[in-house]
């Protein structure tokens, strides 16, 4: 797959993904919505990677991830991304699944959509 494609791909899967985690807090599956707000972070960074002309880690760390994009993040930010990777961990290994299907309650998921939206959208003005 040439460059362009790639950065086209990420970019475009994490529009896709994105669709998804608004329907899935709509239908009030947020567990399942917030994973996919995870993923959408995810493939922006994997995309700004590629933009670089570098080769994408295997990891859904977006810790990681964001250290390869050259984006300079606040401590603030990092911390955020911390919390955020708990999304995709949690919700893929069935030992994390029910606690975090307790823990992600209307609240808590509506107030971290609200703030990975807005992280979303600081980073596509980048």
């Amino acid at each position: 797959m040439l460059q362009e494609e790639l950065i086209k791909f990420w970019f475009t899967s994490a529009q896709e993904d994105w669709k998804t985690a608004q329907s899935l807090m709509k239908s009030e599956r947020y567990m399942h919505a917030l994973f996919f707000c995870h993923l959408t972070l995810e493939k922006i960074l994997k995309g700004f990677i590629s933009k670089l002309g570098k080769e994408n880690k295997i990891t859904h760390d977006l810790l990681l991830l964001a250290q390869e994009t050259e984006i300079e993040l606040s401590e603030e930010q990092a911390h955020f991304l911390f919390e955020v990777n708990e999304f995709n961990i949690r919700t893929r290994y069935d030992d994390y699944k029910l606690s975090f299907y307790k823990k992600a309650t209307k609240e808590y998921a509506e107030d971290y959509f609200k703030k990975i939206s807005q992280f979303k959208l600081w980073l596509e003005q980048k």
